[in-house]
């Protein structure tokens, strides 16, 4: 079998003797293979001085789709019409004075064989091109589906911050709705519509389900390409404010660097986007600020797929010179089977790096708990290791991703991001639990509205955004919530050595949410403790001596203040839990 292998494979290889056989036959055809081969070198080094200005260019920021399609075509197309010149001028000519060498595998004359080996060329730089083309459509078409949900936002928020005016208006005009809204009586709706602050008031204002009301008109014939040219129009004064030096660092900025300076439109909208489509200030960044924060970003299958098609390609093209794929594979197949358990380990760690990115197990900034206990934040997938980092950013595990496929993974942030804040306290025996628990609710209530981040976004997860009671924009955090949550949750946990233990529950958006939610809500329960003297008993044992009933006359002098409490909030979710539920 192996002797029939190695024949086979030989025969193959003679076909490329007679090649070199046949440019050794002509001098002439050797001066058109020096021409051909010096001006491929010649629009390969022109090409590359053409791409680095091009680089340097305005197009390449503002159109940069269009840049790298500029960049990739102009090579091919030289390159094809100086090989399709070269076979023209070789078969016009007839440079092969003796015809006679036939190749004996194929039937082949001279000028035939030398036809295929450029029209070999000619395919191989196609299918370069092509395979650099499809990705460049691709991603085209990934960032204008990016920029549609970018004008959803938009008009979701009735502008951005750095908008012209109120650009929003300009294009949509506020209809009011025929019937008046449950929440208001028709005496109020009919005196709000008289007045430009009024009607202002009600395409602000949102149901009690948080749904606006009335519909917007168009007052231009296409919105979303008018937005567009307000964008580009912003970008180009970013870019402008950057090369003229009228920027936060105070210099001019330099285009087309291998560190760039300037953000291209797409990453400029990437950060928009990332930053609640805050203004984004020229040279306020570090050179490099947007690629190093990229770089740990898994590969997508636009990047891959330029290499799949090339080497598709080049298969194609052995197997159209006579070469016998299956033969080929067979005979390398022993060393595919050494070179495979040698490096077995790493392949089962690219096919676990494989399943995780596709049945998304965790991916990229989610927060996890490893069997081992270890908690924190996925920072980087490989197909080799994948690294977590601890919480407090003390350290990194290093784990070989083939070892996360088979081992039981707790994902705080996967599907459903809500994540219960606990806070437990004791109060005293003097205290009645029922008035106990009303206040905690009444805390949870607080803090469910005044518990936010730095972007002024509420950390708790409720069903309506306490914005909207002001006529102002859901914060978000009554978005995307897929189950049914009753908040917040009251719990008299047991009778202990000093004191009567409540836990008080609420969702937060995500892991790290509960920190700050848990630190605020101590801090608004000791000041409604201390309004209704709720108290916190010492962990020691007390001694009475005939100072409980004093304490006890001292508790109920607020016994009507904290009955109004009760009356007002109820006991919350104390009873609940006698079931399933």
């Amino acid at each position: 079998m192996a002797e029939e292998i190695i024949e086979a494979v030989s025969g193959q290889v003679d076909q490329f003797q007679g090649i070199s056989q046949l440019l050794a036959s002509s001098e002439s055809l050797q001066a058109a293979f020096i021409v051909l081969i010096v001006g491929i070198i010649g629009i390969t080094v022109i090409y590359r001085t053409f791409s680095k200005w091009v680089k340097k260019q305005k197009l390449n920021y503002v159109r940069p789709h269009l840049s790298r399609f500029v960049r990739v075509v102009v090579l091919p197309v030289f390159a094809i019409i100086l090989i399709t010149s070269v076979n023209f001028y070789i078969q016009s000519f007839a440079l092969f004075e003796d015809d006679t060498f036939v190749n004996p595998e194929e039937k082949m004359s001279p000028s035939e064989t030398f036809a295929k080996i450029l029209n070999t060329i000619n395919i191989l730089v196609i299918g370069y091109s092509v395979a650099h083309l499809i990705p460049i459509i691709l991603r085209k078409k990934e960032k204008s589906n990016l920029e549609k949900e970018d004008f959803e936002s938009w008009k979701e928020l009735r502008g951005f911050p750095d908008d012209d005016g109120d650009l929003f208006h300009k294009f949509y005009k506020w209809v009011p709705p025929k019937h008046t809204p449950d929440e208001l009586t028709d005496e109020e709706f009919k005196e709000k519509l008289k007045t430009e602050e009024g009607k202002k008031f009600l395409e602000e204002f949102r149901t009690t389900k948080g749904l606006p009301i009335g519909s917007f008109e168009q007052l231009v014939k296409d919105p979303f390409e008018e937005w567009k040219i307000s964008e580009r129009k912003k970008y180009e004064q970013y870019f402008d404010a950057c090369v003229s030096g009228n920027n936060e660092s105070g210099k001019k900025l330099k285009t087309g660097q291998d560190v760039e300076e300037i953000f291209p439109i797409d990453t400029w909208r990437e950060e928009k986007r990332f930053n609640g489509f805050d203004p984004i200030i020229s040279g306020s960044k570090p050179p490099g600020y947007a690629k190093r924060k990229r770089k740990d970003l898994p590969k997508s299958i636009s990047q891959i797929l330029p290499l799949g098609i090339f080497v598709a390609v080049i298969l194609g093209v052995i197997s159209w010179w006579g070469i016998d794929l299956i033969i080929l594979a067979t005979a390398t197949g022993g060393l595919a089977i050494g070179i495979g358990l040698a490096l077995q380990e790493t392949m089962q760690n690219y096919f676990a790096y494989i399943l995780i990115r596709k049945d998304k197990i965790f991916a990229e900034g989610e927060r996890v708990q490893l069997d081992t206990g270890y908690n924190g934040y996925v920072h980087k997938i490989t197909p080799r290791v994948t690294f977590i980092r601890d919480a407090l950013n003390e350290s990194y595990a290093v784990i070989p991703t083939r070892q996360l496929v088979n081992s039981q993974i707790i994902n705080y942030s996967k599907e459903i991001k809500m994540v219960p804040a606990i806070v437990e306290v004791g109060v005293s025996y003097l205290n009645n639990p029922k008035q106990v628990a009303s206040i905690l609710v009444k805390i949870g209530k607080r803090a469910m509205k005044e518990v936010i981040d730095e972007r002024g976004r509420h950390l708790i997860r409720q069903h309506r955004c306490p914005y909207l009671d002001d006529n102002k924009p859901s914060c978000g955090c009554d978005k995307d919530i897929h189950v049914d949550i009753n908040q917040p949750v009251v719990r008299f946990n047991k009778f202990n050595d000093s004191s009567l233990d409540f836990s008080l529950w609420v969702y937060v958006r995500d892991y790290g949410a509960q920190f700050k939610t848990k630190t605020d809500i101590r801090i608004i329960m000791y000041e409604e403790f201390k309004k209704y003297d709720i108290r916190i008993p010492w962990p020691i044992r007390t001694v009475y001596q005939g100072d409980e009933k004093r304490e006890d006359e001292e508790i109920r002098k607020l016994d009507e203040e904290r009955n109004q409490v009760l009356d007002e909030f109820g006991t919350g979710d104390l009873g609940r839990g006698a079931g399933e539920d």
